[in-house]
Formats: structure tokens, C-alpha cells, sequence
């Protein structure tokens, strides 16, 4: 199958694939969107918390004022790290999203020259594969880490007894960077299913 037409007159197969290409391009392009916009979010309220409560965090009974670190949870800035690094690469996918609707929009065009060549298309639809698999990969990373950040302050709470460390409470903006990391992933996995799904499907229909 080639993509780019030989003749200048209406082509109905071409016509099909820009169709799908323009209809996968803006669904996956605006569900990333969507998805990336909330995990920003997440990551904006509990980012601007951490600086929050590290203004206001009063002293540890018996501890003095030493330190004003003590609302914070120790470790997950990690997370933060690798949720940040994936939403740049989420970027990148809405980038390459955007461009296969460009790809579909050329596909339209009666003008045959202008028309991009299978060969490009395949390598756009590659590129958004490495592109959603890094990025899971980023996510993961995040989530995982603050995973386990969680689970430890969970496990060293003494059960029944007033905590007066505040570093040792789960608190809701902690929950706020593991959901943020989840959701990135949501939004990855679209990537890597819509790439995957035509470029198997430009194969099949070679």
C-alpha cells in the first residue's frame, strides 16, 4: 500500500486512511490532553503544598525549632522528579499526536505531491511507540517511588497514638503525586495503543 497516490484524481482508499488518521490523531491528541492537564494539576497543588507546609509547619513537641522540614515527606521528591520528566515526554506525544492529524489533513489534499509517503507515516507511528513506552517508564518510576514512600510512613505510624511528627502523617498532597504518576500512565498507555493500533493496521492494509 503507498500512501502517497500516483494520479491527481480522487482516490477513495487514501481518503479512508486520512480519515482514520485524522479521527485517531484527535482522540488520542485530546484524551492525552485531558489526562496530562489533571496530572499537572496534581502535581502543581501538591508541589505548592510541600512549599506550604514547609513556611508553616510548627515545631515538633520536645524538637524545638530547628527545622522546618518537618511537614514534608521525605522521599518524595523522587517521584516529583519522574512525574515531571513524564509529563515532558507527554508533551512530546502531543506533539506527535497533533502532527498525524497534519499527516491526514496532507492526505486530504487533491494536490498527489503533497501527500506524505507511507514511509513517514510508519516512522511517526514508531516514534509515538519508543515515545509512550519511555514515558510509562517515567510514571512508573514516579508512582513507584512514592508507592513505597507511602507504604513506609504507613507501616512506621504507631497504631492508636498521637503522631506528633508531622512527617510521619500521610497527608492528601501526598496521595495527590501518586495519582498524578498513575494518571500520566493512563495517558501513555493511549499513545503507545493508538501507535500500535495503526501502525498494525497500515501493515495489515499494505
Amino acid at each position: 500500500m503507498q500512501i502517497q497516490s500516483e494520479e491527481g484524481t480522487f482516490n477513495p482508499k487514501i481518503e479512508r486512511i486520512a480519515n482514520i488518521l485524522r479521527l485517531v490523531g484527535w482522540v488520542s491528541f485530546w484524551l492525552e490532553l485531558g489526562l496530562g492537564a489533571a496530572a499537572s494539576l496534581m502535581l502543581i497543588f501538591a508541589i505548592s503544598g510541600r512549599n506550604f507546609s514547609q513556611a508553616l509547619t510548627p515545631p515538633t513537641p520536645g524538637v524545638g525549632v530547628s527545622s522546618y522540614t518537618q511537614g514534608t515527606t521525605p522521599g518524595l521528591s523522587f517521584s516529583i522528579f519522574w512525574a515531571v520528566c513524564g509529563i515532558l515526554a507527554l508533551l512530546f506525544s502531543l506533539y506527535l499526536a497533533f502532527r498525524l492529524t497534519r499527516f491526514a489533513r496532507r492526505l486530504r489534499n487533491p494536490n498527489p505531491d503533497i501527500h506524505p509517503k507511507k514511509a513517514q507515516v510508519i516512522q511517526l507511528l514508531q516514534i509515538g511507540v519508543i515515545a509512550g513506552l519511555v514515558g510509562m517508564l517515567l510514571f512508573i518510576l514516579g508512582g513507584g517511588a512514592g508507592l513505597g514512600v507511602l507504604l513506609s510512613k504507613s507501616i512506621a505510624q504507631p497504631q492508636g497514638v498521637a503522631i506528633y511528627d508531622p512527617s510521619r502523617i500521610i497527608r492528601s498532597l501526598d496521595i495527590f503525586v501518586a495519582m498524578a504518576n498513575m494518571t500520566g500512565i493512563a495517558a501513555h498507555f493511549i499513545t503507545t495503543v493508538s501507535s500500535l493500533g495503526l501502525y498494525n493496521w497500515l501493515h495489515r492494509d499494505s
